[in-house]
Parts: C-alpha cells; structure tokens; sequence
C-alpha cells in the first residue's frame, strides 16, 4: 500500500477519535450539569425545610375545600365532620419503648412535635408539663415527637430540665410528619401542636409556640365534645 493510500486512513482514524473524544466531553458535562441541578434541589429543599423548623409558625387556613379555618390566634380548628384520621403514629420513645398513638384511642391526644436544639420549643415546655399533668384525669394524654436531634441525650434532658413526664416518639429525621396527608391540619413546623379528639381525628392545629391560654384554648373545646 502506497504512502498516499495510507494517509487517508490516518486522517480518518484521527477524525474518528477526535469526534469519540468530543462525544465523551459532551456526556461528561451533561453529567455535571445534572448533578449541579441536583444539588441545586437538594439546597432548595433544604432551605425550605430550615425555613418551617423552629420559626413562628405558619399562616395556612381555612379557604377553598381544606375544611379549616386558622383564627387570628393561629389555631386552626375544623368542625367534627369535616375532620381527618391521624395517620399512623408509632415508634420507639426516648426511653427505647414501642409506642402507638392509636392506642389511644377514646382519649382527647395532644401532639407536641419538638425538639431540643429548638428556643421556641423550650419557651412552651413549661406549659406543656403543667397542662399535661393538669389533664391527666380527665382522658387526655399528651404524646412529644421529638425531631431532628441526633441523639436522644440532649431530648431527655430537655425532658428533665422542664419536667415533662409524657413519653415522646423519636422521630430524628421527620418521617412521622410526612405521614400527614397534604392539606390537612398537618405539622408544618417546629414546634407545632396537634389536638386529636376521641376518635383519633385531627381537630384543632398550631404553628407556634403555645403560652398556657392558647394551649388550653385548643385543648378545651375538644375535651369538652361527647
């Protein structure tokens, strides 16, 4: 084969590598981009989710077919008939105990969703330790979710230092919240309380910090139904 035969060839090898070459550039920044776009997601998930944790609360209510309507204390409540089941809420508490909220049924249910790391949380634990063992008595029992502390330490001295005695499920990254269906009295931050009522439906909601008026506010007119 003459020189000149040859030469075509190699410039055909060369042409063919080069465009192999610029096809795995290509892939590689796709693969780039993609993974810039994913973690450009995962930030703004994130940013949303600091967002709702340990602030003052949030403004959702009532309007359109949700069935609730949040007053200007921002307790949201929602007539008996129009009320939703809690989903299921069970786990193990602080104390390493399995817990179930449905065992409670029959009984008026405040949930607490908390966490240590939380300063609005530690501003409303007083009253949650004397509300609760007011309460005691009359068929209503008070359930803790502990949420986004690593370790159940600092909870249980959180627990301790403002004498709570009602357990708390350990939820550390957030799954019993997002059993909450969507557009329901759900928990959208932390702290917020929910009030259950004897059949296990969600019937009264906060965002915020509760002081001992708004506690009992929501809590009696449910203990109150028969």
């Amino acid at each position: 084969m003459s020189a000149d035969s040859r030469a075509p060839q190699r410039s055909n090898r060369a042409t063919q590598r080069s465009n192999r070459a610029a096809q795995s550039s290509y892939r590689a920044a796709r693969a780039v981009r993609a993974r810039r776009r994913a973690a450009l997601a995962a930030g703004a998930a994130a940013a949303a989710l600091l967002l709702t944790a340990c602030g003052s609360g949030g403004t959702s209510g009532g309007g359109g077919d949700t069935g609730f309507v949040t007053g200007t204390d921002g307790i949201s409540t929602v007539p008996a008939g129009e009320r939703v089941a809690a989903p299921d809420l069970s786990g193990k508490t602080l104390e390493g105990e399995q817990l179930d909220v449905g065992d409670y049924k029959g009984k008026v249910v405040v949930l607490n969703v908390w966490g240590s790391w939380c300063n609005p949380c530690r501003a409303e634990a007083k009253y949650f330790a004397k509300v609760s063992k007011e309460y005691a008595d009359q068929d209503v029992q008070f359930v803790g979710i502990n949420t986004r502390d690593g370790s159940t330490t600092a909870a249980l001295a959180f627990e301790k230092d403002f004498g709570i005695t009602y357990p708390s499920l350990y939820d550390p990254t957030g799954k019993l919240m997002l059993r909450f269906e969507k557009g329901t009295l759900n928990p959208q931050a932390i702290p917020s309380t929910l009030v259950l009522d004897r059949e296990g439906r969600v019937a009264a909601r906060s965002l915020t910090a509760l002081d001992e008026e708004r506690l009992r506010k929501m809590l009696e007119p449910v203990v109150a139904e028969k």
